[in-house]
């Protein structure tokens, strides 16, 4: 059997839509294990655009697609993002689609206290989606948390909404809010908890069956490894692991079933909000880069930094994460460029890492080393065989394979599904 887990290994948006979509069509099973509704993935499949956050990507080819106890889940986005996705035609049921029964919800409090505290924060913004992320992982490590299976029992609810609301009416006074409206609360969760519990079950079992039976599964990661709570360039980063050894915690199911560990990995560098950015171009390369690679994030429509590819960040990535081999997308954007470069180092305090120090204070001193290659004039776009790329392309992604330390599985050069290299199949490599 061979399962594939799916990671971002930089900062997120690096296509990683596009290729579960593909892997999907070859799994059986399709699963998130961490993160929440402030992942965007964008599938083109045939004339139709469809926008994910919270769903997985399997849901729009029909493969049977679970969200793991990993992940915090916002009751009213997934109706929504369900109810669009019904709308372009897309079958979405119990027997298609379910939900961890351990999986923590975001409520209103949460949205609430992540704008309250981003308005306050000054300076110090860390630039994250306000959709209460962060404040959901809090009430979860705190032992707070309102979970799916306690929509069964609202009207038991008490102890734990008196532990909730203790704790967030004392930081909505700290900002000079009012306290927790709990009534309210209870009415939209009675409210939204029948769409909620048709989808519930214990994911970790239905895996466990599957897993027996041999089928294929598919770990679908959110945002990026550099995005991780502790392998990141912290405090800017989300407030999950975002590495593939969330797999076992965030599904319910051992560390050995990551299975074939693919890194997806823009030909370039992009990254939404704040924190250090060692190749960032603020010029008109960087302009250029972000007009053709259409750089704007799916769920916030935030303009995206961008800059050349660096080496460094993604062999730190593919090393803590474990990773097999890497989808290069978007090397189509690349096209027409006279020169491109690569990171290959940073310098600190004058001497040369190769490697990002823990440290923001040292991530926003250090100062990219580059390497500069012969760029190529011909397009790549819609390529689907290594004859069809120009000779530089062709040099240009060597290089990477070798400062990264890890092989290509697959090269990108379209957003459509099928305008995609394959170099080894993941699905049959273990």
């Amino acid at each position: 059997m061979a399962n594939v887990t799916v990671i971002g290994a930089q900062w997120g948006d690096e296509g990683k839509g596009k290729i579960v979509d593909w892997l999907a069509d070859r799994a059986d099973v399709v699963v998130r294990f961490q993160g929440g509704h402030n992942a965007g993935h964008t599938l083109v499949v045939g004339d139709t655009t469809y926008k994910l956050s919270l769903l997985p990507s399997g849901i729009v080819t029909g493969t049977l697609s679970l969200i793991g106890n990993g992940v915090v889940l916002d009751p009213w986005a997934l109706k929504a993002e369900i109810e669009k996705l019904r709308g372009q035609g897309v079958t979405i049921t119990p027997e298609n689609f379910g939900i961890a029964d351990n999986c923590p919800l975001i409520l209103p409090v949460h949205r609430d206290l992540d704008g309250l505290r981003e308005a306050a924060a000054g300076q110090g913004k860390i630039g994250t989606t306000g959709r209460g992320i962060g404040p959901a992982y809090e009430d979860k490590v705190g032992r707070r948390a309102i979970r799916v299976c306690d929509l069964a029992h609202l009207t038991e609810l008490d102890p734990m909404l008196d532990r909730l609301c203790a704790h967030h009416n004392a930081l909505r006074a700290g900002f000079g809010e009012g306290p927790v409206d709990r009534d309210a609360l209870l009415t939209e969760l009675t409210a939204i908890a029948p769409f909620v519990q048709q989808f519930a079950q214990p994911v970790w079992s239905r895996l466990r069956e599957a897993r027996r039976e041999g089928k294929r599964i598919l770990f679908e990661g959110a945002q990026g490894v550099l995005l991780d709570v502790d392998h990141g360039t912290y405090p800017f980063v989300t407030s999950s692991n975002t590495v593939s050894g969330t797999v076992a915690s965030g599904s319910g199911l051992g560390p050995g079933a990551a299975g074939f560990v693919l890194g997806i990995v823009k030909a370039y560098t992009t990254r939404v909000g704040s924190g250090p950015f060692p190749t960032e171009l603020d010029d008109e390369v960087g302009e250029t880069l972000g007009r053709k690679g259409h750089e704007f994030g799916t769920v916030t429509a935030r303009k995206r930094r961008c800059g050349w590819f660096d080496a460094v960040l993604v062999r730190q990535s593919c090393a803590i994460s474990g990773v097999h081999g890497i989808a290069l997308t978007k090397l189509d954007v690349l096209d027409g460029f006279d020169t491109v470069k690569i990171c290959t180092g940073y310098k600190l305090n004058g001497e040369v890492i190769d490697y990002l120090p823990s440290s923001s204070i040292d991530q926003a001193r250090i100062e990219p080393v580059y390497e500069e290659m012969e760029g190529w004039q011909e397009s790549t776009e819609g390529a689907r065989r290594w004859a069809d790329l120009p000779a530089q392309a062709i040099k240009y992604i060597r290089r990477i394979e070798e400062l990264i330390e890890c092989p290509a599985a697959s090269v990108s050069t379209s957003p459509e599904r099928d305008d995609t290299i394959l170099v080894r199949n993941p699905f049959a490599e273990l």
